[in-house]
Formats: C-alpha cells, sequence, structure tokens
C-alpha cells in the first residue's frame, strides 16, 4: 500500500504547486518571470562582459514563461505516468490515461486563470502544457524500459 500512497501524493503535491502558480495575479507572475529573465542576462553579462549580445528581454521573458509551462507539465507527466505504473495499469493503458490526466488538468488549469487577475485561459499553453506532459511520459517510459 505505501508504494501505492508515495507516488499519488507526489502527483497531489506537484498538482497544487501548479495551481499556486498559476493563481497568482498577472502582476506577481511577471515579477517572477521578470526576475528570472534579469538574473539570465546578469550571469551572460558576468561570463562575457564585452559581450556584443543584444538582448530582448521581452522575447527571453516570454520563452522563459512557455519553458516553464512545457517544464512543469512534463514533470506532472512523470509522476503521473509513475503513479499509474506503480498502481499496477498496463503499460500503454498507463501511457493513455496519463496523457489524458495531464491534458485534462492543464484544460482546468486554463480555465482557472480566467478567473485570476490579469491572466488568461488560453488554448496554445493547454498544448504547451500537453507537449510537456506526453515529453515526460514519454520519457519515464523509456527510461523503465532501459532499466528492465
Amino acid at each position: 500500500m505505501k508504494i501505492k500512497i508515495l507516488p499519488w501524493t507526489l502527483v497531489i503535491l506537484w498538482m497544487g504547486l501548479i495551481f499556486f502558480f498559476s493563481h497568482q495575479p498577472a502582476t506577481e507572475s511577471s515579477e517572477l518571470s521578470t526576475g528570472i529573465t534579469e538574473v539570465i542576462v546578469d550571469v551572460v553579462n558576468v561570463i562575457a562582459p564585452d559581450n556584443d549580445f543584444m538582448f530582448n528581454q521581452g522575447v527571453i521573458n516570454f520563452s522563459i514563461r512557455k519553458a516553464a509551462h512545457f517544464g512543469v507539465y512534463l514533470v506532472l507527466g512523470l509522476l503521473v505516468f509513475n503513479g499509474l505504473i506503480h498502481s499496477s495499469i498496463p503499460r500503454s493503458k498507463a501511457i493513455i490515461l496519463a496523457l489524458l490526466i495531464c491534458v485534462l488538468y492543464a484544460i482546468s488549469d486554463e480555465f482557472h486563470q480566467l478567473y485570476v487577475p490579469g491572466r488568461s485561459g488560453q488554448v496554445s499553453d493547454v498544448l504547451l502544457d500537453s507537449s510537456g506532459a506526453l515529453m515526460g511520459i514519454l520519457l519515464m517510459n523509456a527510461v523503465r524500459r532501459v532499466r528492465r
């Protein structure tokens, strides 16, 4: 029983983290990604102080926000697939079910953002989230196959 509880606890905690970040008003969310963008620019300037790079911080910030969508759902895909495998769901069904769970969560997450000040729900984010989840599921499946 213990083996089944831990993987699903991690799924629920990760979903809670996604909800937490999605529930941030646009100003807070923007401050977070802008802060990360500034750190990246500062690091590049330290590594290459005489660089001729022209940074478009808007493009970097946008890229960071989209990479975060992909990354958090990649982890969610890993965790959900792992939970299903530990629940004795056959591998082929686990892949499909894990993707379905992640896509439904991405849809609900974007719907939730419709009610957060300054945020909006976007179909493109659902597609990006779903792509990240699929990558996580396939990655975990490949790791499990190699380990066997």
